[in-house]
């Protein structure tokens, strides 16, 4: 009896390996398959999806893709939205309402919701759930739900090469400048100038860069090791999709 049980358990460890590899290929299908590229938009059609852009699948809320241009080489993690205007099927005009520049990378789950103008800088690299609009409610009339209120819109730029942490939020007005860090959990109004680091919320500069002195105040941790001679954008972007992944 002994001899039978441990036969039976082999087979049902066998067949429980065999369906997990099937299982785990067939994931791995859809995922290739369902992502979004230049070659293979599927449903959507961007005003422009530059080369080596990709949406991985499982895709999220996308809508206005008229209205959206994707620089080159971007990542757009899953469940990211992406969308231009109030609600589908509205007719924006002739402008370009949502840019991405080359080289920008969505974390999973984050939000760019552009009611109205949203400029995201080549080479920004976004956590996972970040949440970017250009549109906030209003609530001037007490006597009326908020929900019910028209909201109020301002263009959000975010300059090149920002570190947006996760979970940040980016509010309407928002304008970032060049290599902004911007902390996790981070809420960012107004203006924040170049190489300047914000966290809290609201978010207040807590570190920034002056070309006599350097960092103010000065880092705590020490110089990373540069990235290696040779290494190219694309193996950069490459090691970013495996950490999303």
């Amino acid at each position: 009896m002994p001899k039978n049980r441990n036969t039976f358990s082999s087979l049902t460890a066998w067949r429980r390996r065999a369906l997990s590899g099937a299982f785990h290929r067939c994931r791995r299908w859809v995922q290739e398959t369902g992502a979004i590229t230049a070659a293979r938009p599927g449903g959507l059609r961007f005003r422009k999806i530059g080369e080596g852009t990709r949406l991985a699948f499982p895709q999220g809320t996308v809508f206005g893709e008229p209205w959206i241009e994707l620089g080159a080489h971007c990542i757009i993690g899953e469940q990211v939205t992406l969308t231009a205007g109030l609600m589908p099927g509205l007719d924006l005009g002739s402008d370009t309402v949502l840019t991405l520049g080359d080289g920008v990378v969505l974390g999973r789950g984050s939000h760019v919701v552009a009611d109205t103008t949203v400029t995201i800088g080549s080479d920004t690299y976004c956590g996972p759930y970040v949440y970017i609009t250009s549109t906030n409610h209003s609530y001037d009339d007490p006597g009326q739900p908020v929900g019910k209120q028209w909201p109020r819109m301002e263009p959000v730029t975010i300059g090149p090469g920002c570190w947006i942490g996760t979970g940040a939020v980016i509010l309407p007005g928002a304008t970032l400048g060049r290599n902004v860090v911007v902390a996790a959990g981070a809420v960012v109004r107004g203006e924040v100038p170049d190489h300047a680091v914000v966290a809290g919320a609201p978010a207040r500069v807590v570190r920034s860069w002056d070309a006599e002195k350097g960092w103010q105040p000065p880092l705590r941790t020490p110089a990373p090791i540069p990235i290696p001679a040779g290494v190219t954008p694309e193996q950069l972007l490459a090691v970013a999709e495996l950490e999303e992944s």
